[in-house]
């Protein structure tokens, strides 16, 4: 069982006071940073659209934001954007490839609704002049173009590529594909499907392929490889 001192009591009722202060405090401090020029009449419903100098295409995703706060919002891929602002709040536009843009909001506006059409231009930036010399000196570049060893041209090297046993080779090892693995799936399924309900048929009596088996070991197809 817990007993709880005076002492005890005294330091959390301490401890609230300080917490309820530094709250009072903060919201205080926000409030005023919010309504620096005036009363709640001050604000207004700060709304717009970002298009570009040349083409007047919105730019979507710009940063708007009121100067020395973290106030503002972003605007949408058609370059729309709606927040609340203060009468003579300093806006600044910024997006990537844009030139910064800063706008101030008069503050002798009647309305509690104002609009904007936000115009950026766009940041070039002119690179200097960049000379490419491939060798230092003629004597240089004659050696190179002299010692230069020409690959073949695409006719001959498809023809070595191409050549019957290569390609021979290369089927051999090559595994089947997704449509072949397909095919081989329902030629398998099919064939069980014919002999359903009945034995299969005996190859043994087949002269088809009894033919065929001759043939392969006149062939040499049954030799054990070294």
């Amino acid at each position: 069982m817990r007993i709880v001192t005076p002492d005890f009591m005294l330091k959390n009722s301490y401890l609230f006071v300080i917490m309820v202060f530094v709250a009072t405090t903060l919201c205080a401090q926000q409030k005023s940073s919010w309504q620096t020029k005036g009363n709640k009449n001050n604000l207004l419903q700060f709304s717009g659209v970002v298009v570009e100098g040349d083409s007047l295409n919105p730019v979507p995703y710009t940063s708007i934001i009121v100067k020395h706060t973290h106030r503002g919002t972003i605007s949408d891929y058609f370059g729309y954007f709606s927040f609340v602002a203060a009468k003579g709040d300093t806006i600044e536009f910024s997006a990537i490839g844009f030139s910064e843009a800063v706008y101030v909001i008069p503050d002798t506006l009647s309305s509690s609704i104002y609009s904007l059409i936000q115009v950026l231009r766009r940041d070039t930036i002119y690179l200097k002049t960049a000379e490419v010399f491939p060798w230092p000196s003629r004597e240089q570049f004659k050696q190179a173009f002299l010692t230069l060893e020409i690959s073949d041209d695409d006719m001959a090297r498809a023809s070595r590529n191409m050549a019957r046993a290569d390609v021979k080779e290369q089927m051999i090892g090559m595994a089947m594909d997704a449509s072949l693995n397909y095919k081989y799936s329902n030629q398998e399924y099919q064939s069980r499907l014919y002999y359903a309900g009945q034995y299969p048929v005996n190859n043994l009596l087949n002269p088809i392929a009894w033919a065929k088996f001759v043939k392969a070991w006149k062939n040499g197809d049954f030799k054990k490889k070294n």
